[in-house]
C-alpha cells in the first residue's frame, strides 16, 4: 500500500500516474486531503492555509531528528525557513521562520509602520492586520469615552488609516475590539504561527495557533519578507487530567501554573497543555490560559486542536478551516512520546479558585487561604473596583458566568458594594451579549460598561475614586497587576482572577469573602449563598458582529497618500541611528542602577505617554522614569556626573547625549518583562545609550534592544550586580563581541581598585551586524542597497 505522501511525491515526477488498491481505484495525486485551497480567514482573499507545505517541511525535520515531536516543535519546524539545513536544538539554535501572520495593535504599529516605510515597499509581503484598542482613556463609559478618543487621537487613527490603505493591511477601526480578541474571532487558524506586537498575543494558543508577542522590529521584518528569527524555545508541558467545577475556572489554571513557574520560570519557553482535562476547556478558555502565560515570562502557550476549537470555529463562521483542520489533525497535536524538557501535572477536579497579587501576577493564593492572606499581609480589605473584561476574560462564557452571579444577587435583593466594570472583548461580544440579555444585567447589577477596548487594564483609566498614594485595593479578571500598572496609583494593591470571584467579591465590597463557604444578607436580612456560576460556552443563537468596524485596503492604493504633518508632536518620521564606530568604549558613566523589578511600564510607562508612541523624540521623555535607583531608592531622580546636580533620567540622558557622552544602565533580575513594547528599546538607543547590563532579561526585550543596535549584557557572574555603585564608571570592550564569548567589561569605581568581569551575551552572526550596522533596520538597508547595487 502506498501512501498519500508518496503518491504525491511520486506525483510531482510523473503527474499522471494512477495508483490501483483493493479498497480504492483511480486514486489520483489530486486526492490528497491537504491540497484543498482554504482561505486563513473571510476578511481577506488569496491568502491560503498551508497544511501542504507544513506536512512536507515536518516530514524533512522528521528525517532529521529522528523523535516523537511535541505540538510547539511541530509548528515551529513546519514554518522553517530552511528545513534541510537548518540547526535544530531546543534552548540553543536560533530558528528562521517564516510566519503566516502579522497582528499589530495601534500604540506599537505606529512605530512599526514608520520603522516599514523606510525600507521603501509597495506593500507588506506577510498578511498584517492593525487593530485600534490602546488609546481609548476609560473615564464615564464606553460610546463617550470611544467618541472622545475617536478625537483627540485622529490625528494617530488619519496615520494608521491611511498608512494600512497604501501598503495592503487590514484595519480594525476604533470601537472594533481588543487586538486579541479580534484575532481569535477572524484569524487564529490551528497549526499557524503568527507574530504580534504585544506580549498578550499568544491567546490565539485557544485556537491551537503558535502566536508569539515581539517588538515592531520584528513585525516589521516579516512584513518586509524577512523571515523571523527566535532561539528555539524549550518545551515545558502541562499535563491536565480531571474536569473543572463549580467556582473553578480556566483562569485559574494559569494562575495556579503561574505560582508554580513565577515570572521568570517560562522564560525561553513554550507552555505546552496536554492530556485528558483539555477537552473538558472552550477554545475561549484555552485562549485565556495561554493569554497569560506572558505574565510567566513564557515564548507562547498553546493547546492541541480538538471538538471544542473545531465548535469555536463554526460558531465564528470558519466551518471551512474546521474542516481542513481536521484533515491535519494528526499533526495538531503532540506526538505519542513527544519529550519535555519539564513536566507540570494539575488534576482540575482537585484545583481550587485563586487570586494572584498584589503587585505580581505570580503570587498565587487559593481562595480557601486568602482572607488569612489579606490578614497576615496587611493588604486594605475594602475592595474599592471590581473590574472584569479586558483581552484575558471577555469571552460569551466568560461574560454569561458573569452575569449569572450578577443575576443570583438580584434575585435576592442586592447589587454591587464596590464600582464595578465592564469591559467587552470585542464589538461582536459586546453585541452578543447585549441582544442576549448579559449586558443588561451586569448594568443593573451596578457595572459601568466601558468601550472595547484595553482601557484600564493598560493604565487608560481616568480614576477618580482615590487620591494618588492612597492605599486601597482592587480586584480584575486582567492578566498583568505591576505597581501603578491599571491607575498610575503605586499605593493600588491589585489583584488578578477570574471574572467569576471578581463579581462574587465585588458584590461583597471586600476581600475577606469566599463565594465557596461564606454567606451574604439578602435586602430582607436573610443568610444565602451565591449558586455556583453557569454559562454556555457558545451562544445559542450564534454571534451577532454588531457595527462594521474593518476597513479593508482599497484595490488601487496607488494614489493613497500617508497622512504624518510634519508639525506633528504624536507622529516623527524616522532617521537612522549611526552605526558603531568600531572601538572599544572607555570611561562610560552608569545612567542609572536599577533595583529590583525593571519591567517595560518602568522603562517606557503606557497610560498618559501611549500618544506619543509614533514620535520617538518625545515619548523619550518617559524613559525609566518609573526605575527605582539603586543608589537612593527613589525614581526618576539621578546624579548627573559632570554638573553634580540630580536631576530626572531622561533629562541627565539628554544631556550626557548633547556632550557626546555615551551611557550603560545597570539592571537586576528579568530587566524589561511585562509588555512588548519596543520603545523600551528604543528610547535608551535615541538618548545616546550603548549597553544595558543585567543580572538577567526578559525575552523579548533582550531581542528588542538588539534590533535597536544595543548591547544587552548579561553578568557572568550575577553576584557582581551587587559589586558595582551606580557612581562607577566602566570600559567594555565592544571589539570582543564574538558569537558564543564573553565581554570583558572592566570597572573604575570612584573610590577603591579597578577590576575586572566578564559579561555574556546571545548575540548570534546576524545579530551580530545589527550592532555594527546601529540597528536591524540599518542591516535591512545595507543589504537592500548591496542588491540593488548588484543587480
Amino acid at each position: 500500500m502506498i501512501s498519500t505522501r508518496h503518491i504525491a511525491r511520486l506525483g510531482k515526477l510523473v503527474p499522471s500516474v494512477r495508483f490501483l488498491s483493493k479498497s480504492r481505484t483511480l486514486a489520483t495525486v489530486t486526492d490528497d486531503p491537504l491540497d484543498q485551497k482554504v482561505e486563513m480567514t473571510n476578511w481577506e482573499k488569496g491568502h491560503y492555509i498551508n497544511y501542504k507545505k507544513m506536512s512536507e517541511n515536518l516530514s524533512v525535520v522528521r528525517s532529521r531528528l529522528h523523535r516523537p515531536l511535541t505540538f510547539a516543535e511541530k509548528i515551529l519546524y513546519s514554518h522553517l525557513d530552511d528545513p534541510h539545513g537548518q540547526d535544530i536544538e531546543r534552548g540553543k539554535s536560533y530558528l528562521k521562520l517564516r510566519p503566516d501572520r502579522v497582528a499589530c495593535q495601534d500604540a506599537t504599529a505606529q512605530m512599526a509602520i514608520l520603522q516599514f516605510m523606510s525600507a521603501n515597499m509597495p506593500s507588506v509581503a506577510t498578511p498584517t492586520t492593525v487593530h485600534c484598542d490602546h488609546l481609548i482613556e476609560a473615564q464615564t463609559g464606553g460610546e463617550q469615552d470611544l467618541a472622545r478618543a475617536k478625537d483627540v487621537n485622529k490625528e494617530v487613527y488619519d496615520f494608521l488609516s491611511t498608512s494600512c490603505a497604501k501598503y495592503n493591511i487590514g484595519f480594525w477601526r476604533p470601537g472594533s475590539g481588543i487586538i486579541h480578541q479580534i484575532v481569535l474571532e477572524n484569524y487564529a487558524f490551528p497549526g499557524g504561527l503568527m507574530i504580534g506586537t504585544d506580549s498578550h498575543t499568544p491567546n490565539a494558543g485557544g485556537l491551537g495557533m503558535c502566536a508569539i508577542g515581539v517588538g515592531g522590529a520584528d513585525a516589521v521584518d516579516v512584513m518586509a519578507n524577512l523571515p523571523w528569527e527566535v532561539k528555539a524555545p524549550k518545551i515545558i508541558g502541562v499535563r491536565l487530567t480531571g474536569e473543572m467545577s463549580g467556582w473553578t475556572a480556566p483562569k485559574d489554571i494559569i494562575l495556579k501554573v503561574a505560582g508554580i513557574l513565577t515570572v521568570k520560570g517560562g522564560t525561553g519557553a513554550i507552555i505546552e497543555y496536554h492530556g485528558p482535562g483539555v477537552n473538558s476547556l472552550s477554545a475561549t478558555g484555552m485562549g485565556t490560559i495561554c493569554n497569560m502565560g506572558a505574565e510567566i515570562g513564557a515564548t507562547t502557550s498553546l493547546f492541541p486542536f480538538n471538538d471544542r476549537m473545531y465548535d469555536y470555529l463554526v460558531a465564528t463562521k470558519r466551518k471551512a478551516i474546521g474542516d481542513f483542520s481536521r484533515k491535519y489533525a494528526v499533526e495538531l497535536k503532540e506526538d505519542k512520546g513527544a519529550e519535555y524538557d519539564d513536566l507540570i501535572e494539575l488534576n482540575l477536579s482537585e484545583l481550587e479558585p485563586h487570586i494572584n497579587g498584589p503587585f505580581t501576577p505570580d503570587l498565587a493564593t487559593p481562595i480557601s487561604q486568602f482572607k488569612d492572606a489579606v490578614a497576615a499581609n496587611k493588604w486594605p480589605e475594602e475592595l474599592k473596583v471590581g473590574l472584569i473584561g479586558s483581552c484575558t476574560n471577555s469571552s460569551y462564557e466568560d461574560m454569561s458566568r458573569a452575569a449569572s452571579i450578577a443575576r443570583d444577587a438580584l434575585n435576592h435583593g442586592i447589587k454591587a458594594k464596590s464600582m464595578f466594570t465592564v469591559t467587552p472583548g470585542s464589538e461582536q461580544i459586546r453585541a452578543t451579549i447585549a441582544r442576549d440579555g448579559q449586558l443588561e444585567t451586569l448594568e443593573e447589577f451596578g457595572g459601568m460598561v466601558l468601550a472595547n477596548a484595553c482601557g484600564p487594564c493598560i493604565g487608560q483609566w481616568d480614576r477618580k475614586d482615590v487620591k494618588k498614594g492612597e492605599a486601597n485595593s482592587i480586584l480584575s479578571s486582567y492578566n498583568r497587576n505591576f505597581t501603578g500598572r491599571n491607575d498610575a496609583n503605586p499605593a493600588t494593591h491589585s489583584f488578578v482572577t477570574s471574572p467569576d470571584l471578581v463579581v462574587a467579591l465585588t458584590l461583597a465590597g471586600t476581600l475577606n469573602f469566599n463565594p465557596l463557604t461564606d454567606t451574604l444578607k439578602d435586602k430582607d436580612g436573610n443568610d444565602f449563598k451565591l449558586s455556583p456560576p453557569t454559562g454556555d460556552g457558545l451562544p445559542a443563537n450564534g454571534y451577532d458582529p454588531g457595527q462594521d468596524t474593518y476597513q479593508a485596503p482599497p484595490r488601487d492604493r496607488s494614489s493613497v497618500s500617508v497622512a504624518v504633518s510634519p508639525d506633528s508632536d504624536r507622529l516623527q518620521i524616522l532617521s537612522g541611528f549611526s552605526a558603531w564606530d568600531g572601538k572599544d568604549a572607555m570611561d562610560l558613566p552608569i545612567l542609572i542602577k536599577t533595583k529590583g523589578k525593571t519591567t517595560t511600564d518602568h522603562i517606557s510607562m503606557a497610560g498618559p505617554w501611549l500618544k506619543y508612541r509614533g514620535h520617538l523624540d518625545n515619548i523619550s521623555n518617559n524613559m525609566l522614569i518609573g526605575a527605582i535607583n539603586a543608589a537612593n531608592g527613589e525614581a526618576n531622580k539621578v546624579k548627573n556626573f559632570t554638573t553634580g546636580q540630580v536631576d530626572a533620567v531622561p533629562a541627565t540622558a539628554r544631556d550626557y547625549k548633547k556632550k557626546g557622552i555615551q551611557w550603560v544602565v545597570v539592571g537586576d533580575w528579568n530587566y524589561g518583562e511585562g509588555s512588548s513594547r519596543e520603545h523600551a528599546a528604543l528610547e535608551p538607543r535615541h538618548l545616546g545609550g550603548l549597553a544595558i547590563i543585567t543580572r538577567s532579561f526578559a525575552r523579548i526585550h533582550e531581542t528588542n534592544l538588539k534590533k535597536q543596535g544595543l548591547l544587552p549584557l548579561t553578568f557572568a557572574d550575577p553576584d557582581d550586580y551587587d559589586k558595582i555603585n551606580p557612581d562607577d564608571k566602566v570600559d567594555l570592550m565592544c571589539t570582543e563581541l564574538a558569537v558564543g564569548k564573553p565581554m570583558t567589561l572592566r570597572v573604575h569605581p570612584k573610590d577603591g581598585n579597578v577590576w575586572e568581569t566578564k559579561l555574556n551575551h546571545t548575540f548570534n552572526e546576524s545579530q551580530i551586524s545589527w550592532f555594527k550596522d546601529g540597528s536591524a533596520l540599518n542591516t535591512m538597508a545595507r543589504h537592500t542597497a548591496e542588491s540593488g547595487a548588484h543587480a
